[in-house]
């Protein structure tokens, strides 16, 4: 029996496992990094154990730290997660062999699936549908799109799509180095790109006893670069043959390797609705929730019960119902899902927990951030995954999208209004989206929404807020300006003045009715809208334009969200910067330099100058124009803040770009 389990992980996985152990009265070890010395990780765990330094290399990536970790805390058993050592034969025989108990599947069938080429070798041979590889090498215009994958991880990491022969050198590198970043392994291979294909998975449970489950059917074909976004149980629109085929190819691998524990068999569905095998994922998904909801099962004390040779029933409970998942970012899809590090002031979404009643609709959280907690650069940015689960999928979809509008997320900017826009999208809600769907309609998803008026009105109700924080109050006898104040948030002027009344907005259709510190409500054309304003005492969140001296107030309307940036009066001399630098857009690492390239050279637009690693990917600056590098300030291996200048392009004919 467990009585105390070290969890080698951290963020939001770790806080998930905790929870079970809580209501199974199982004693929580956590482990954390100098980086995550306040997570919400180490704050949730009964005792933790710190692991010197912050990069993934030199923490959560040292099997043997953890293992002493584990011993030195009397924990009798090790969880992994996801991600970092969960798929590592190696750390899963060290845990062995240190008399722990190891929640996951024998190291035999870790290794076996470890190397995504080598799996597929195996799964050849059990009959379960394949693509070719490719060799890149001789790859042929035929061959294009290729897909690039890392043989070992997963998560995306080390994946990148071909679509000119001439750029399968340089993504070959880029991939390799990334997945090295990752996984400690640099090994990458080929395959046939699919277009539009769906990417749709089989959760799997096997006990040492013989039986192995299969638990529906999981649709993740939302996905940014090559990371899941949204995910759905069961997967929709699959007729009865396929659905088989998928579950018959699953159950074959599981049983081809002698696989124990909770594990996912993935596929790739084309659209003539033919299945092939991509990897099978030897650990616990980010999006097992899913499966849970819709299976009314805990697979992670379901894991538990199968480490200590529990048997399971010969059949799995019956699935009712539709669940969907939203991963909750900070990022900003619209620069590229560039990674948004910062504070976290405010994470509540209305309805989330209570009671789990049979056929009623219900919300869950999964986080890994809290309050005041921080979002570095060194790890994954998923802030939460917010789970729906309804009797139908329409009403899922609904609830989910209407609990993410509502949810007052504050700090870092985030991909919450792109999570809403996509789940409202026709062909989500048609269930007819493939892996192409951000290609696609991302500048769509990510462009100006909905009225112009609103993100207007949101700033009248900031403007008006700040007045009345900042000792403004209305009413009584004293002289009064007649000249109208003038607040600008964003782009957005806001003119008003304070009256014995109250306040009148020099705009016909907006009368204020009420006005408090943290909530104005307006009558906008004869319709009261309420607004809840917030702005934190430090008054400064990072803005990854390289303007930091900025502050921020936070709107959350009746319509959307906003994150107003609050202009100063007068500019501040010490934030300008000169025409055609290069900034860091975000805390980071220089990895490399282009090849060839130093103060002096001639560079074209577009044309990539500089890699920074953070939060476990790679992000390329490059040039804005044609021109000549005239400053270069990165140096290979340095860290950079937020704004930080990096370079400096200038055009000879027509002065700085």
């Amino acid at each position: 029996m467990i009585s105390t389990l070290l969890v080698a992980n951290r963020g939001e996985i770790a806080c998930r496992i905790f929870r079970t152990c809580r209501e199974r009265g199982i004693t929580t070890v956590a482990v954390f990094s100098d980086a995550d010395a306040g997570a919400l990780h180490v704050r949730e765990a009964d005792t933790a154990v710190r692991l010197p330094g912050a990069a993934p290399a030199d923490t959560y990536l040292r099997g043997d730290l953890i293992v002493k970790a584990a011993l030195a805390a009397g924990a009798d058993a090790v969880h992994p997660g996801y991600g970092f050592l969960s798929e590592n034969a190696e750390f899963a025989r060290a845990v062995l062999d240190a008399g722990l108990l190891w929640v996951g599947p024998p190291p035999e069938a870790i290794e076996a699936m470890a190397s995504k080429t080598r799996a597929k070798e195996l799964m050849a041979a059990a009959g379960v549908p394949l693509l070719a590889p490719v060799d890149p090498a001789s790859a042929t215009e035929a061959d294009l799109p290729l897909l690039l994958k890392a043989a070992a991880g997963g998560g995306g990491r080390g994946m990148r799509v071909v679509r000119q022969l001439a750029d399968v050198e340089e993504e070959l590198e880029a991939a390799s180095a990334e997945a090295r970043s990752a996984f400690g392994d640099g090994e990458v291979f080929a395959e046939p790109y699919v277009e539009r294909g769906r990417h749709v998975e089989v959760q799997i449970l096997a006990d040492a006893h013989g039986t192995v489950w299969a638990l529906g059917t999981r649709d993740c074909s939302l996905q940014r670069r090559h990371q899941k976004v949204i995910e759905e149980c069961p997967a929709p629109g699959l007729t009865a043959g396929l659905r088989t085929t998928l579950t018959d190819a699953a159950l074959a691998a599981a049983r081809a390797v002698e696989y124990r524990g909770a594990g996912t068999v993935e596929f790739l569905i084309s659209p003539a609705g033919r299945a092939y095998f991509l990897e099978m994922n030897t650990r616990l998904q980010v999006e097992h929730p899913v499966t849970e909801e819709v299976f009314d099962l805990d697979l992670v004390a379901l894991q538990l019960a199968l480490a200590e040779g529990a048997k399971l029933p010969a059949e799995p409970p019956a699935a009712r119902g539709h669940a969907v998942e939203a991963r909750l970012y900070a990022e900003d899809p619209a620069r590229g899902w560039a990674p948004q590090p910062g504070r976290v002031h405010e994470l509540t979404l209305p309805g989330a927990g209570g009671d789990r009643l049979a056929d009623r609709p219900r919300l869950r959280v999964d986080a890994g951030y809290g309050p005041g907690d921080s979002v570095g650069v060194h790890y994954d940015s998923m802030l939460a995954k917010v789970v729906a689960w309804a009797p139908t999928r329409a009403d899922a979809v609904r609830l989910l999208a209407d609990a993410l509008r509502r949810a007052r997320v504050h700090g870092p900017v985030t991909n919450r209004e792109l999570l809403v826009r996509s789940l409202r999208h026709p062909e989500f809600t048609a269930g007819e989206a493939d892996t192409g769907f951000y290609e696609r309609h991302l500048d769509a998803l990510t462009g100006p929404g909905g009225d112009g008026d609103d993100v207007r009105h949101a700033a009248v109700a900031a403007a008006l807020a700040d007045a009345v924080r900042r000792g403004h109050p209305v009413g009584g006898w004293r002289n009064l300006p007649s000249r109208p104040q003038i607040k600008t948030y964003g782009e957005h002027e806001v003119r008003y003045h304070r009256t014995r009344d109250g306040f009148r907005v020099e705009d016909d259709a907006v009368r204020a009715v009420a006005v408090a510190p943290d909530r104005v409500t307006l009558e906008v054309d004869g319709v009261l809208r309420h607004f809840e304003v917030a702005e934190y005492a430090s008054g400064r969140d990072v803005d990854l334009d390289g303007d930091s001296a900025s502050g921020y107030v936070y709107v959350d309307g009746p319509t959307a969200s906003y994150r107003l940036r609050a202009h100063p009066r007068f500019t501040d001399p010490r934030t300008a910067t000169a025409p055609g630098s290069l900034l860091a857009p975000m805390p980071g690492t220089v990895v490399r330099i282009a090849d060839g390239i130093g103060e002096g050279s001639a560079v074209t637009a577009g044309q990539p100058l500089i890699w920074l690693e953070a939060m476990k990917m790679e992000h390329r600056i490059v040039s804005p124009a044609s021109g000549t590098l005239t400053a270069l300030h990165a140096v290979p291996g340095s860290q950079v803040e937020v704004g930080a200048l990096l370079a400096v392009v200038t055009d000879v004919s027509q002065g700085d770009i």
